[in-house]
């Protein structure tokens, strides 16, 4: 069987929850397109809303390349679906997931990858480096949590959201990276900046350990401005071109 049958979902939401799924999908699509998804593995997700915190995650069973805005679950804070779907989720996606929407009222998207440079750089013990540009715009607002495992234990919950804080990304030890934004463009562009970084940072160790340190003062500067110029710059240049090359490639995520 090539292609997997998706009822569709357009008109039986509300217009404001379609144009999240669509924005949504679009992320899919583009993590598989750069490469970074894990098979089935790891998961994108954002919030719909209101009052239930209710959120959608990929269906368990598709590729990437696969997810439509139509086949996103939409789950409650227990992992329920909220409709009725053919499809069902990961376990592990909903406890870091739940976790971020829950505690964070700023966390409309949460995008969680198991890069070979997202893991490397998490098992490195120095964490994400400032070695390059890319990383200094990210440090800042950099996270770290300790591995407990394979994240099906809900109690993990408390402490995922305990080491965030209020960070905007998270270096998951031994595990992968994350990110949170204020909508899917936000945090798409955050994750991107994360593994941008993560993929130079090994690369140059690989080079050698002879690696260019920058003055003192700059990594700090960057920081600030990472802070001000990605939220502007994702809102208002690079998302909107993303979504165009999603389209680009395949239209059939927005449906």
């Amino acid at each position: 069987m090539s292609e997997v049958d998706i009822p569709s979902m357009k008109g039986k939401v509300s217009d404001e929850e379609w144009a999240i799924r669509v924005d949504l999908a679009a992320a899919y699509r583009l993590v598989a397109y750069y490469g970074w998804d894990d098979i089935i593995f790891t998961h994108l997700s954002a919030r719909i809303p209101g009052p239930e915190h209710h959120f959608l995650l990929n269906p368990y069973q598709l590729m990437f390349e696969e997810v439509t805005a139509s086949s996103l679950v939409k789950v409650d804070v227990d992992g329920n679906p909220v409709d009725p779907t053919p499809f069902i989720t990961n376990p592990a996606g909903f406890t870091i997931h739940s976790a971020v929407h829950m505690a964070r009222e700023d966390a409309h998207a949460v995008m969680h990858l198991h890069t070979p440079a997202g893991q490397a750089v998490s098992a490195h013990e120095d964490g994400l480096m400032p070695l390059t540009q890319t990383a200094m715009l990210v440090r800042g607002d950099l996270a770290f949590h300790d591995y407990e495992g394979v994240a099906t234990n809900l109690e993990e919950r408390e402490r995922i959201v305990a080491d965030l804080g209020d960070k905007g990304a998270m270096l998951l030890r031994n595990h992968g990276t994350l990110a949170v934004g204020g909508n899917v463009g936000e945090c798409f562009l955050k994750l991107y900046f994360v593994e941008r970084a993560c993929q130079a940072q090994i690369m140059a160790l690989s080079a050698g350990d002879k690696v260019s340190r920058p003055p003192q003062g700059a990594a700090e500067l960057a920081a600030e401005q990472g802070g001000v110029g990605l939220k502007m710059a994702a809102n208002l240049l690079a998302w909107p071109a993303l979504k165009r090359k999603a389209y680009r490639l395949d239209p059939g995520f927005a449906t």
